[in-house]
């Protein structure tokens, strides 16, 4: 069983074992049971932190045709605008496996729409030497920033970056003067303090897991049950959040995404 899934059905199961126990000489075996149910019920919820689940992927299902781009379940990717068609993702072991297509002229985004304002992101990642994986956040209705950049939590072996997207580096007017070689040097230092990084030493080849809570206008990162950065940026508390991305640019495999928010 899955470590979150897991984790709430052990909650469940105690809270309704004591349950049992306080209640067996006073109820028939009937009207037992049907309290034990609303007991557990009750403990896999307060066990959810974040709000309600929004969305919730372990990718244990196959591809119709293993030649095609079948990730299912809500998923889209940009192989077909990006790297000519090419597949990208595929469906392996129980998990997906992104690689960047030799022919593509962007990074590999792995998307589906999931609305919220807060929420906690979590999910499995194994990275090689030289692979990154970023959890992106857009609202493609945002008009003011590129292509409905808001936040992004970007993971590497040895490095963490978590940057607000939305008044930094992917404000369309400041990403039009980096482009046109223009940016002045009030927009450079603004960009850079819209950013901050953080030291990792993550072992490669290997599943670690990932939490990422947006909360407000800040964003806090815990690696295998760790807290590893936390960054606050007015962009990252954009209300109308509405697109998660996983951004690779080069390899990363990835399990069990689950995210609950309000």
């Amino acid at each position: 069983m899955r470590p979150w899934g897991f984790r709430r059905f052990c909650l469940a199961g105690a809270v309704g074992a004591l349950t049992y126990r306080s209640m067996k000489t006073h109820l028939s075996q009937a009207a037992l049971a049907l309290a034990l149910n609303v007991v557990m019920a009750l403990g896999i919820q307060a066990a959810e932190p974040g709000g309600k689940l929004l969305l919730s992927d372990d990718f244990e299902r196959e591809e119709k045709d293993p030649a095609k781009e079948q990730v299912g379940n809500g998923w889209g990717t940009n192989s077909r605008s990006r790297a000519q068609g090419q597949k990208q993702v595929d469906l392996a072991e129980g998990a997906m496996h992104v690689t960047r297509a030799k022919v593509a002229d962007h990074g590999v985004s792995v998307h589906h729409e999931v609305a919220f304002r807060d929420a906690t992101i979590r999910l499995r990642f194994k990275l090689g030497k030289g692979d990154d994986l970023g959890i992106n956040i857009a609202d493609m209705k945002e008009k003011s920033v590129h292509a409905g950049h808001i936040c992004l939590a970007r993971v590497r072996l040895n490095k963490l970056e978590i940057s607000d997207l939305k008044t930094g580096r992917m404000k369309k007017e400041h990403r039009d003067a980096r482009k046109a070689g223009k940016e002045t040097a009030a927009q450079k230092k603004l960009t850079k303090a819209r950013s901050k990084y953080f030291d990792l030493d993550l072992k490669p080849d290997a599943w670690h897991q990932l939490e990422v809570v947006i909360k407000g206008d800040r964003m806090q990162v815990a690696i295998n049950d760790k807290q590893v950065g936390s960054f606050a940026s007015p962009g990252i508390g954009h209300a109308t959040k509405s697109r998660l991305r996983l951004a690779v640019n080069k390899s990363a495999w990835i399990d069990d995404v689950e995210i609950l928010g309000r």
